[in-house]
C-alpha cells in the first residue's frame, strides 16, 4: 500500500512541478518530465522484484512449465512498456507515433502468444485422443 502512495506522491510532484515550469522555463519542465519517469520506474521495479519470487513458488506447485510463465511475464511487460510509451508520446502531441507503438506492442503481443496456442492445441489434441 505504501509503495502505490509512493508512485502517487511521485507523480503528482511531477506533475505539478511540470506545469508550474511550463510558464517560467519550458526547458525544464522536459526535463522535470523525464526525471519524474524515471523514478516511477525504480519505484514499480522494486516493486516488481518481490513479485517474481512469488511468481516462482507459483510455478513450482502447479507444475507449470517456467516457459510458459516467463511469456506470459513478457506480454505483460510488453502491454505496460507500449501503453506507458504511447501515453509519453500522446502528451508531447505525437499521437500518430503513438498509434504506430500501439499497433508493434498487439504485433508483439501476438508473435508472443505463439508458443502459448500451439501449447494449447496440443493439449486440446491430446485430451481428444483420450476420449
Amino acid at each position: 500500500m505504501i509503495d502505490i502512495i509512493k508512485i502517487i506522491g511521485a507523480a503528482f510532484l511531477t506533475a505539478v512541478t511540470t506545469i508550474v515550469l511550463k510558464n517560467t522555463k519550458p526547458e525544464l519542465s522536459f526535463a522535470v518530465t523525464v526525471a519524474g519517469i524515471i523514478v516511477i520506474l525504480l519505484f514499480l521495479v522494486d516493486m516488481l522484484k518481490g513479485s517474481l519470487g512469488v511468481l516462482t513458488s507459483i510455478t513450482e506447485i502447479t507444475g507449470v512449465d517456467n516457459g510458459l510463465i516467463r511469456i506470459l511475464l513478457k506480454i505483460v511487460g510488453v502491454g505496460y512498456l507500449t501503453e506507458f510509451s504511447a501515453g509519453v508520446l500522446n502528451d508531447f502531441g505525437s499521437n500518430s507515433v503513438a498509434d504506430k507503438v500501439v499497433l508493434g506492442g498487439k504485433l508483439t503481443v501476438l508473435l508472443l502468444s505463439l508458443p502459448i496456442v500451439e501449447s494449447l492445441l496440443t493439449l486440446f489434441q491430446q485430451f481428444i485422443s483420450l476420449i
